[in-house]
């Protein structure tokens, strides 16, 4: 398995817009809080959001299904490329989410989104004073964040046994906690 600092130069060498490279760094900050809250592994979770979206700027017709190729070339396993294959389940693949692993990055992808664009509107611009509540009124608000797909978010929730307002609230602590610089 390939470093967290190979796999940022990966993501990197895939993409320049900073704003996904950010959301990047951002579904890791997810990915590992919820791996460390199932004793999971922590750095491969976190590689996992750190990648999922490896493709999405240079091939976005072949969203998935190019990351899959360019991850097998760098040595990722197959439970990886599943994992991030079955983000794009009802959307661009027709792998459903499974494990803890899966349904976990299914559940933040779309919310740490929605979470970002939040914080942007904030008079403070930080994630600190981001409560549940703001995001919930944003999420009803059909029209901001509007690429933010409020179903997957739900069905996310649902997968993971867990309230909207509870997955919120875990996405924003995981956020506030990042070791990394996550932009918010």
């Amino acid at each position: 398995m390939p470093s967290r600092e190979e796999a940022l130069e990966l993501l990197k060498q895939y993409n320049e817009n900073p704003a996904l490279i950010q959301h990047g760094l951002q579904v890791e900050a997810c990915m590992r809080y919820f791996a460390k809250k199932q004793n999971a592994d922590i750095e491969y979770w976190g590689i996992l959001g750190l990648l999922h979206d490896l493709d999405y700027e240079k091939y976005p017709n072949e969203h998935c299904y190019k990351a899959l190729e360019i991850l097998k070339a760098n040595g990722y396993d197959d439970i990886f490329i599943r994992a991030m294959m079955s983000h794009g389940w009802g959307i661009c693949t027709d792998i459903e989410p499974l494990s803890d692993m899966e349904k976990s990055l299914y559940a933040v992808d779309e919310l740490s989104g929605l979470v970002n664009a939040c914080v942007l509107v904030r008079p403070s611009k930080s994630i600190k004073d981001l409560s549940v509540k703001s995001v919930k009124k944003k999420f009803k608000q059909k029209s901001f964040a509007s690429g933010v797909n409020r179903d997957i978010v739900q069905n996310g929730a649902k997968m993971l046994n867990m309230e909207l307002d509870e997955l919120i609230s875990e996405v924003i602590t995981a956020m506030r906690e990042s070791e990394f610089d996550i932009g918010v």
